[in-house]
């Protein structure tokens, strides 16, 4: 009877502890929406408000904490050179990921022309099915109009990530300049953080209801029949997304030290997220606290992690390439690798102009398409059924993107805990018997 008791209490602990565990959560959610918009695909198709719902709140603690973060790190610096070293590097860093995500969606669509086969006539589409987000086409004035906010608190009451961060930095600067005048101030910030950080963990708590509207939704208004037709471009687009995480960030991983699976396992729970809600911004908060606890220094995160969801969007980068190319394919343009190269350095610059945009690779594919001017507007009604499926792909990667190149980053500055970061990482590779074992972790790194 003893024996029966004590077997039996571990294993409803453990099971306890796993209903717990927030990626659990999503993943049954995320089985329920299919499941609910498979069999009853009528209420499935209102369950839409619950994702809308989570994203909201998400959105509403975005901005406080790129802030709180970002002001408390550069007002804690030593010397404020480090947040220029920071943000050109981040940068330079973003537009190499960039220009070679796009590369190799460009390589995939002209190896495997997952448009050739359609042999649509242009004159039969119609250009009314292109939603109106797509002509929100964005200039370069505009584009920095929209980082200069109304007033100096208009950019923490706003919605636009950049203007965020750029008055965040000038106000951690002018903390940090004031010094001790400013202490207080600072402390209070800190304090700020603790709080906002706790709204975000009863935030992401109901991230399991938003993936169960989202998926229930898009499993209800997307079935199966409705994608045979664009099948082969969902099924390449996703084998792409898979190479490039596998190859690309497989490598970077490796060549900082660590294991790309195992980040992928202690961000699965945000990754989940991201999946199934198919918004970045649903992760960011969340995000920032998990690479500070995974050793990288605050300021580096506070600056990489928010303009890294603003230029360093990899997985949009692959999706732009290959669906310019499947519409020109599928509409029989035949787009010279000149022409194609230009169509690259156009997308290059239209898609760091759309930041904070709803769908905004959708508009930098409409902005890059008016621009270049070889493939009709019209054909993006070709995509824009699937648009939302694709979308799952690339924002996957462009979270899972940004926390790598967070540590890049962080590396590169020296602001980096590695053993902090194995610890984290490797739970079990860490021994009680602290003589022992310490020589293996070492050497493992």
């Amino acid at each position: 009877m003893t024996s029966t008791t004590t077997a039996g209490r571990p294993q409803r602990s453990r099971l306890d502890r796993l209903i717990r565990e927030l990626w659990f959560q999503v993943v049954l959610a995320a089985v329920l929406g299919i499941a609910v918009g498979l069999l009853f695909p009528g209420f499935g198709e209102h369950l839409t408000p619950l994702n809308d719902w989570f994203i909201a709140l998400v959105k509403m603690i975005v901005i406080p904490v790129v802030f709180c973060v970002v002001t408390t790190g550069i007002a804690s610096m030593d010397n404020l050179r480090k947040a220029g070293r920071i943000g050109v590097k981040a940068i330079g860093y973003f537009l190499v990921l960039s220009l070679a995500s796009m590369l190799i969606g460009l390589v995939v669509a002209n190896v495997f022309q997952p448009g050739a086969g359609l042999h649509i006539d242009p004159s039969t589409l119609n250009a009314d099915d292109v939603p109106d987000t797509s002509q929100a086409h964005v200039t370069f004035t505009g584009f920095v109009s929209s980082l200069i906010p109304t007033s100096l608190f208009g950019a923490v009451t706003g919605d636009t990530i950049l203007a965020a961060l750029m008055m965040s930095i000038v106000f951690g600067v002018a903390l940090n300049m004031s010094g001790a005048e400013a202490a207080p101030l600072t402390k209070g910030i800190r304090a700020l953080s603790d709080v906002v950080f706790r709204i975000v963990g009863w935030v992401m708590r109901l991230a399991p209801i938003g993936t169960f509207g989202a998926l229930a939704t898009v499993v209800a208004t997307y079935g199966a029949e409705s994608l045979k037709q664009l099948g082969y471009l969902i099924v390449l687009f996703t084998a792409t997304c898979v190479l490039y995480v596998l190859v690309v960030l497989g490598a970077i991983m490796r060549a900082c030290g660590f294991g790309l699976f195992a980040l992928m396992r202690f961000l699965k729970a945000e990754l989940l997220v991201a999946l199934s809600t198919c918004s970045s911004e649903a992760v960011l908060p969340q995000l920032v606290r998990k690479l500070e606890t995974l050793g990288v220094g605050r300021p580096v995160v506070g600056i990489v992690i928010p303009s890294g969801f603003s230029f360093n969007l990899d997985g949009s980068a692959v999706y732009l390439t290959m669906a310019s190319m499947f519409m020109a394919q599928a509409v029989g343009i035949d787009m010279s690798w000149q022409q194609q190269l230009v169509m690259v350095g156009v997308m290059m610059l239209t898609s760091k102009g759309t930041a904070g945009i709803a769908g905004g690779a959708f508009v930098v594919l409409a902005s890059t398409v008016t621009a270049v001017g070889h493939i009709p507007l019209a054909a993006l009604s070709l995509i824009v059924g699937v648009d939302r499926i694709l979308n799952e792909g690339r924002v996957f990667i462009n979270v899972l993107g940004n926390a790598v190149a967070t540590i890049v980053i962080g590396k590169w500055e020296n602001d980096f805990d590695a053993d902090r970061a194995r610890a984290v990482l490797h739970p079990s590779a860490v021994s009680p018997e602290p003589a022992a074992d310490d020589t293996k972790v070492g050497a493992a790194g």
